[in-house]
């Protein structure tokens, strides 16, 4: 059975920093893209960080960009978003996604519509 659990969302100033985590588990085989989606009220759910289990190569929207840093530990079945230099506009729910899509189009940031697996997601509340 597939389990995708988020952890480690929570309350900062601006300019502070966050990890989250993301375990996922279940999946017997193959290559798999991981990826954070945040959405606030009212708003599409948008791609993040997303990586590929294979190769590690990794794709950040450009709002994130030399900000965060998306990371997995193959062995842990984890992944891990570090998050500096928090803003306001950062503030969302906070989501983890897996799903079993090839590298080379994980690492182009594939659209939520082409993940089936969620987790619960995480608060992130940054302040000014």
């Amino acid at each position: 059975q597939v389990q995708v659990v988020e952890s480690g969302g929570g309350s900062v100033q601006t300019g502070g920093s966050l990890r989250l985590s993301c375990a996922a588990s279940g999946f017997a085989y193959g290559t798999l893209c991981l990826a954070w989606f945040r959405q606030v009220p009212g708003k599409e759910r948008e791609g993040v960080a997303y990586i590929s289990t294979t190769t590690g190569n990794s794709y950040y929207t450009d709002s994130v960009k030399d900000r965060f840093s998306i990371a997995r530990d193959n062995a842990k079945n984890t992944m891990y978003l570090q998050m500096n230099n928090l803003e306001p506009q950062d503030t969302a729910m906070y989501y983890c996604a897996a799903e079993r899509i090839s590298s080379p189009r994980c690492e182009r940031g594939p659209s939520r519509t082409e993940f089936y697996y969620w987790g619960q997601g995480t608060q992130v509340t940054v302040s000014s």
